[in-house]
């Protein structure tokens, strides 16, 4: 099938499968008399893949791995699951960022509500923002 008609039935874009072609995770196919690409039915399949995994959260790069255990024989199972874990791992250290610094923020945001712009002469560059001094 001609790459419009593979973007159409996988929800992609003809500059999106040719690019996942030239990023090797799609194999590039024959191409007919013409020379235009005539990609085999299996290629919905992969590229269903490649946007449910990235839809999951994982490169690029992941996916190629994964597709290489597939197109080896083997099943990609136990490298996904590990995948999984990781990135799993890395998103709840992310939230746990995006927790402090959200109390951070509101603080902040307290600290500018209380401030008059009136009053910001000191040698600091912005006084919301300045560590306040410790004292002892």
């Amino acid at each position: 099938m001609r790459i419009g008609v593979l973007a159409e039935r996988v929800g992609l874009t003809a500059k999106t499968i040719r690019f996942y072609e030239e990023v090797g995770l799609v194999p590039s196919p024959p191409r007919t008399s013409g020379g235009y690409r005539d990609y085999p039915e299996e290629a919905i399949t992969r590229l269903r893949f490649v946007h449910d995994a990235q839809a999951a959260g994982l490169s690029l790069a992941d996916i190629r791995q994964i597709l290489a255990v597939r197109d080896s024989g083997a099943a990609p199972c136990g490298h996904v699951t590990q995948l999984i874990e990781v990135h799993l791992a890395q998103v709840e250290q992310r939230l746990a960022e995006l927790a402090q610094a959200q109390v951070v923020l509101q603080q902040l945001r307290e600290r500018a509500a209380a401030t008059d712009p009136a009053t910001c002469a000191g040698p600091e560059v912005c006084t919301i923002l300045a560590t306040p001094p410790v004292v002892r």
